[in-house]
């Protein structure tokens, strides 16, 4: 069995802390469950993106629904009895089989849009900071706090 070190990985990647402890976890798991393989991606400061290889299946195949931290990816074939009739499939190379794929979202991230072009999901998700929780710069004045422009 292969152990990967993700530890580089946590410096940059701000967002999926949650992601990179469970798969310390289960790493036993999650490699033995690989379809379908799959990319995340930061694409900007608090922009992030999965992309997800979903060769062979239609939009009305795939499902896509967050809860409770949870983004939830599934996609099952649905049987099409008059495309059965025409072919016989003599090598089955890619797989069309039902998955469903789970990623632990950090706090404040949400689903901004999804897309499927060329055989790949695309999830777009977006880190959103409340205003209360961002760090704000405090000048010191005299006697008393005042504060300063907000650091972005």
């Amino acid at each position: 069995m292969r152990h990967f070190d993700l530890s580089p990985l946590y410096r940059s990647t701000v967002g999926f802390d949650r992601l990179f402890t469970l798969l310390d976890q289960v790493s036993g798991v999650e490699a033995a469950n690989s379809y379908p393989p799959y990319n995340i991606e930061r694409t900007g400061e608090n922009d992030y993106r999965i992309s997800v290889a979903v060769a062979g299946f239609a939009e009305e195949d795939l499902a896509i629904e967050t809860r409770e931290n949870t983004l939830i990816i599934k996609g099952a074939k649905e049987g099409r009895g008059d495309e059965a009739g025409k072919s016989e499939v003599l090598h089955q190379g890619i797989a069309a089989r039902a998955f469903e794929r789970r990623f632990q979202l950090a706090d404040h991230v949400s689903v901004t849009g999804a897309s499927l072009k060329n055989g790949l999901l695309h999830v777009d998700l977006v880190r959103e900071i409340p205003e209360a929780s961002k760090p704000r710069r405090i000048q010191i004045g005299a006697g008393k706090l005042v504060e300063a422009s907000k650091a972005a």
